[in-house]
């Protein structure tokens, strides 16, 4: 049975947003127990740099656990006690779980256990992603198969969840539920 927490997808290009209108939201819930769930590996100084920057952002209030793959084990193991989980961000993880080696099937398993995790949640859980699927068609298979992928979690999680942002040049726009459509 579905429990009362609020499942929100944060969605946008690069640099609309997204990062800052999920924390905001989730700032305002209250309590002491922020989770930051963050799914980039950082491999060059340029993402160290971004990584920091992020981390300032957030502040001291926040506990930031770094899990590349199996973000699902952390929201069913830290949801109970904790107040909020903010993920960020969902096309990192999906860009993991291909270096991982994971195929469609096995992508789409692991976006099932996801979602099996956030329907159990006992607190609330944004969750951030890029729209990847509004540029040009990439020119190789790999950068194909991620465009997919990415698009593929992104509609599975948006079906499931609560609500829906998309950021754009910094505005939120809702997508789910509509105006008159109660939460």
């Amino acid at each position: 049975m579905r429990n009362k927490a609020r499942i929100t997808l944060v969605l946008g290009g690069c640099r609309s947003g997204k990062s800052r209108s999920a924390l905001d939201a989730a700032d305002q819930i209250k309590g002491d127990q922020k989770i930051f769930l963050a799914t980039s590996v950082p491999t060059d100084p340029e993402m160290d740099k971004r990584v920091a920057s992020h981390q300032a952002e957030r502040g001291d209030h926040w506990q930031t656990i770094e899990e590349p793959v199996m973000i699902h084990d952390i929201i069913e193991n830290t949801s109970k006690t904790a107040d909020v989980i903010l993920v960020d961000c969902l096309t990192l993880w999906t860009s993991n779980l291909l270096f991982a080696k994971y195929d469609e099937a096995k992508i789409e398993e692991a976006v099932g256990l996801l979602s099996a995790a956030l329907k159990e949640s006992s607190c609330p859980v944004f969750l951030v992603s890029n729209e990847v699927g509004y540029g040009i068609v990439p020119e190789n298979s790999l950068a194909r198969q991620f465009r997919d992928y990415a698009g593929l979690v992104n509609q599975k999680i948006a079906a499931m969840a609560d609500r829906v942002i998309l950021t754009v040049a910094g505005i939120e726009v809702p997508i789910k539920p509509k105006e008159n459509q109660p939460l």
